[in-house]
């Protein structure tokens, strides 16, 4: 089959393209680079940061629309799949509709049904848009909000989501949410593809973590200040400044603040333990690729995200509930078990059976195909 795959977000795209190549399709990554992450990809469409950057794209864009042309199937990261305004992604959707296959909407980040849905009918204990029955008013997620409802990315997501042939989720939030919406029987879960790491990429093991007061825990915090209230970085860090200043014989802190991504994840990988997004259900790319790297997350790691992918044994990530506390008393307890090894190995492993990117791609291949009509070899 021939697949573009239109957008990025954290690597997902350029990820399940390399499994989907090695299924024997032919596919095109068209995208941005997710901005300064600067992903790889086959088509660079990234907005030059100039007064006339946008104009630029729009004109770029239009010379590649031969290139966007012939697909058996197009997927989009997001509605807002280029970075232009919303009202002008109306014309590039409609060419992407009327001269390719089938079209697959991803759910795999923020959009109008991600804002409303969880901000009004609330499905989930909590959110990025609520807290149990409140909806969160904080500025970042109130921006967030304003930014999709009552908007021409509103019109946008609404008009792909009706008229596209599936919706692809990427996070058990994502699929709930869309659920809840008119556009349940065209949604899909599939899990976020992952490369597994060679055991190069995997640090040693610790050794005698409760013995040996030398050989610390490092913690690690990543730092996003445009978004550390609405992602609860903030909060996270609170807590972790707590537990090593306790704990000081035990732990070190690692915190990131503004570092080139490639600086960011080799900082990580150093660690033992991140912390990550604290109003999740499900750990999303940046804690599965440290899982990945034998890390353990604390974070999103709810039960009904275990359940989705069918996993009854293993439970390597640490559980928290969005408060300070909860994230200090989880911390805690987990710089004191002995098992920090055996969560380690079960993170790689719970990554193992769920995330691999030739896994994951088959999953999506089994979509493509239905879609298309096309028998399974």
């Amino acid at each position: 089959m021939r697949i573009l795959l239109l957008g990025e977000y954290s690597n997902v795209h350029w990820t399940l393209a390399e499994g989907l190549r090695s299924l024997g399709h032919k596919v095109t990554v068209m995208s941005n680079g997710d901005y300064w992450k600067n992903y790889p990809r086959d088509i660079d469409v990234a907005r030059r940061d100039s007064r006339f950057g946008g104009l630029s794209l729009y004109i770029r864009l239009l010379a590649l629309l031969p290139r966007m042309r012939g697909y058996d199937v197009v997927q989009l990261i997001n509605p807002m799949f280029l970075e232009l305004k919303a009202e002008r992604l109306f014309f590039f959707y409609n060419y992407l509709r009327r001269h390719n296959g089938k079209i697959v909407l991803g759910a795999y980040g923020m959009d109008y049904y991600w804002a409303y849905v969880n901000a009004h009918q609330k499905p989930l204990r909590y959110s990025d848009f609520n807290i149990g029955d409140t909806q969160r008013n904080d500025p970042t997620a109130m921006k967030d909000y304003n930014d999709w409802v009552s908007t021409a990315k509103e019109r946008l997501n609404k008009y792909i989501a009706a008229d596209c042939d599936a919706i692809v989720a990427a996070l058990y939030e994502y699929k709930v949410t869309y659920d809840h919406t008119e556009f349940k029987d065209k949604t899909t879960f599939i899990p976020l593809p992952i490369k597994i790491a060679h055991p190069s990429e995997v640090p040693a093991a610790k050794t005698g973590v409760t013995a040996d007061r030398q050989d610390k825990l490092r913690v690690f915090v990543g730092i996003s200040r445009a978004r550390s209230s609405y992602k609860g970085t903030d909060i996270m860090l609170r807590a972790a400044q707590r537990i090593a200043e306790k704990w000081s014989d035990r732990v070190e802190l690692l915190v990131a603040e503004g570092l080139p991504f490639e600086e960011y994840k080799r900082m990580y990988a150093r660690a033992d333990i991140i912390l990550d997004q604290l109003y999740a259900y499900t750990p999303a790319m940046n804690a599965l690729e440290a899982m990945n790297r034998g890390v353990i997350v604390v974070g999103g790691g709810e039960e009904e995200q275990y359940g989705i992918i069918d996993e009854h044994d293993l439970r390597p990530i640490i559980n928290v509930q969005p408060t300070e506390e909860s994230v200090y008393e989880e911390l805690e307890k987990l710089i004191l078990r002995a098992d920090i090894n055996r969560l380690k190995h079960d993170s790689q492993e719970y990554v193992r059976r769920h995330h691999d990117h030739i896994k994951v791609a088959r999953e999506y291949e089994t979509v493509y195909h239905r879609l298309c009509k096309v028998k399974k070899v």
